[in-house]
């Protein structure tokens, strides 16, 4: 795609480009797009989009790939990098207020449909040897260290709690500053650390990175931009991609990212996940009692 100096000016150059190529169709949606601000493409759905260009959501998602944005998320990936920068967060959320309006049910149906749009995006983005490659690490790791800070803490509770119950010693932390210091020495070697980070370069990255090599630890990273700055410096890169306009919650493809790997984990090792269930099960009996939980029963 041509080097120009914004997300619309390289859409309109490769719509210039493709132009003799395209279908009827498509080029209906790349009229829209090149006349319309970035704010409404940032926060309208694929059925949306066709709904406005007279085609199909299909078609919407087709054109986008034509243009080489690997579909409508990765559109408006591109367009939100410049419009957060330039655009203060509280007038961000006023047009994203303003956008959605006072319809609940669109309201609803917003949130489900950026949500599908992400997860698909997602799931596109396999790199299978990268995920065989992170399954593989964390299988064998005698301690994994997650680290997940702001928006991201969620996702790295969430995996380390889930790889403890299976039986995977794992802590996570979520500090920022001074304060990793007295979380980050506890990394050892042989271990994995896995790191939740988007796309913001954060100082903490490349110190929790430089201490994973300093003791010899193996690094995962799951993020959206920063795979290919540390690509070089880490084992494994998965993407996970952010939302492009906050409607959707920030960890969420992080999470199914960290889903993908626990069942991978479990399918590798399903005895110790089998009978580490059954230990927390029975620990659970003797916290509840089980004469008037019917689960127990």
């Amino acid at each position: 795609m041509e080097n120009t100096h914004s997300p619309i000016e390289q859409l309109r150059a490769q719509v210039r480009q493709l132009w003799e190529e395209l279908s009827p169709a498509e080029r209906a949606v790349c009229h829209y797009l090149i006349s319309a601000s970035p704010e409404q493409i940032l926060f309208a759905s694929a059925q949306e989009l066709g709904t406005a260009t007279g085609t199909s959501n299909a078609t919407v998602v087709r054109t986008m790939q034509r243009l080489g944005f690997g579909g409508l998320p990765g559109l408006k990936r591109a367009l939100a990098a410049e419009f957060t920068s330039a655009v203060a967060p509280d007038v961000r959320l006023r047009q994203r207020v303003s956008h959605v309006g006072q319809d609940l049910t669109g309201i609803w149906e917003r949130v489900f449909d950026e949500a599908r749009e992400r997860v698909e995006h997602c799931r596109g983005l396999l790199d299978a040897e990268a995920f065989k490659k992170a399954v593989e690490l964390l299988v064998d790791a005698p301690g994994v260290f997650v680290y997940g800070a702001g928006a991201s803490e969620p996702a790295g509770h969430h995996l380390a709690l889930k790889l403890n119950r299976r039986g995977h010693r794992a802590r996570a932390v979520s500090t920022t500053g001074f304060a990793l210091a007295d979380d980050l020495i506890q990394l050892a070697h042989g271990e994995v650390l896995v790191i939740f980070q988007p796309a913001r370069k954060l100082k903490e990255l490349t110190v929790l990175i430089d201490r994973a090599h300093a003791v010899g630890a193996n690094i995962v990273l799951i993020s959206d931009e920063l795979g290919g700055s540390f690509a070089d410096r880490v084992d494994a890169v998965l993407a996970a991609p952010h939302t492009p306009t906050g409607i959707t919650a920030e960890p969420l493809t992080g999470i199914i990212v960290a889903d993908a790997l626990l069942l991978a984990l479990d399918s590798l090792d399903e005895s110790r996940s089998v009978e580490n269930s059954h230990q927390l099960n029975a620990l659970r009996r003797q916290l509840l009692d089980t004469r008037s939980d019917p689960r127990f029963r």
